[in-house]
């Protein structure tokens, strides 16, 4: 699958035309409920302003949260609507439900280049069980259809496969563009190719690793999942996160990297700390020797060195998950240290969602690279090989 066998929004008539949009506009929110990153609100901005320069009716749907099926104010689009508001220049009508009498008001009364936004998509039961007669509702509201929300791509949902068997459906420039990125890093990636590996838990990207041991040249693994390879070294963990039920399929990839002559790297040095908090007494020891009643909370000046050297020489660069506790300042300096390198790599870099993304934007690293994706999962599950439902549900050109 690539960028090219399925309709984009270029390949549509919009013209007078109710344009059901989906975007992703799950944002984080502080406890003010102001968003804190407004990149997935950013990166739709482009297909919005396509369809209002083409005098299309937009109706913009998205969830935010888990909700779990009823209305709660804490999920309320009210702050994406105000945002996005100002970033069109124009009044945003925000429903206040999503198939319901507000919401067909609202939509009867649009008009060409006007742009209308219903509440969250998962205030119905019938999204995340992608329901029939609630995806019906929802596509009765439009002529047309446009996905454009990358990061829910890998999943069935109502508003993402659903609506797309009562409606002519494509994809907007988003979409297109993180699959046209992704494709080539699947399909024909410049070599050496190194892949960076963090965040928590090694079961969250299983296939991907597995995947990825059959193009990569490096292998680097650091933030808490890294643990979980230490540990199949024998090395001991004290009280850093492990998942002991995964120790056999780290050494099963420890082995296959071995038999492809894959390079694979973890830290030789961690800084730990007494206690999961920010302020907690930390200290550097080799990776082979955390003590009792320690856990590993970020990479050791040691590791950095050996990760940047090996990312220096790259041509292509995937990296996911952070290399350790980024939110706080003490446990910042891996993942500040290896974004520094992947944006200095100079060739191909992309920086796979979640919170990668978010430890980028927050050390002013994201525009330097080449691609950072909206969709942590969807990126995943793509690099993984596995096709997208969201994307195969659309129509082919």
């Amino acid at each position: 699958m690539s960028n090219l066998d399925k309709l984009t929004v270029r390949d549509i008539n919009a013209e007078n035309k109710k344009v059901l949009l989906r975007c992703d506009f799950n944002v984080p929110l502080d406890n003010k409920r102001n968003i804190t990153d407004t990149k997935r609100i950013d990166e739709a901005l482009k297909t919005i302003n396509y369809l209002i320069e083409k005098n299309a009716k937009i109706i913009i749907c998205s969830h935010l949260g888990k909700p779990k099926g009823e209305y709660k104010e804490e999920f309320s689009l009210k702050p994406v609507a105000k945002y996005l508001s100002a970033k069109i220049d124009k009044d945003i009508k925000l429903a206040n439900d999503v198939v319901g009498d507000s919401a067909k008001k609202i939509v009867s009364e649009l008009k060409p280049g006007e742009v209308c936004m219903l509440e969250n998509l998962r205030f119905e039961f019938g999204e995340t069980s992608n329901d029939e007669e609630f995806a019906k509702n929802l596509a009765s509201l439009a002529d047309i259809y446009v996905n454009d929300a990358f990061g829910t791509c890998h999943r069935a949902h109502a508003s993402t496969v659903g609506v797309t068997r009562f409606l002519p459906s494509a994809c907007g420039f988003l979409i297109e563009k993180e699959i046209s990125v992704l494709s080539k890093l699947k399909d024909s990636p410049e070599h050496p190719f190194v892949a960076i590996l963090g965040g928590a838990k090694v079961s969250d990207k299983i296939e991907v690793i597995n995947s990825l041991l059959e193009k990569v040249d490096i292998v680097m693994v650091g933030g808490a999942m890294a643990y979980t390879f230490t540990n199949a070294l024998g090395y001991p963990v004290g009280d850093s996160i492990c998942e002991s039920d995964k120790i056999s399929f780290a050494k099963d990839m420890l082995a296959k990297a071995k038999e492809r002559d894959v390079k694979f790297l973890f830290p030789v040095d961690l800084k730990v700390g007494r206690e999961y908090k920010k302020d907690t007494e930390f200290k550097i020891v080799d990776a082979d020797k955390i003590p009792e009643g320690w856990m590993g909370l970020d990479i050791g000046p040691k590791t950095i060195k050996l990760f940047k050297e090996a990312i220096s020489g790259a041509k292509t660069v995937f990296w996911n998950g952070p290399m350790g506790v980024f939110e706080w300042d003490n446990f910042i300096e891996g993942t500040l240290e290896i974004g520094k390198a992947v944006a200095e790599s100079g060739e191909m870099s992309v920086v796979g969602g979640g919170d990668s993304a978010a430890a980028m934007e927050k050390l002013g690293l994201a525009e330097k690279m080449t691609h950072v994706s909206t969709g942590g999962g969807a990126s995943l599950e793509f690099l993984s090989g596995k096709s997208l439902p969201a994307i195969e549900a659309l129509q082919d050109k």
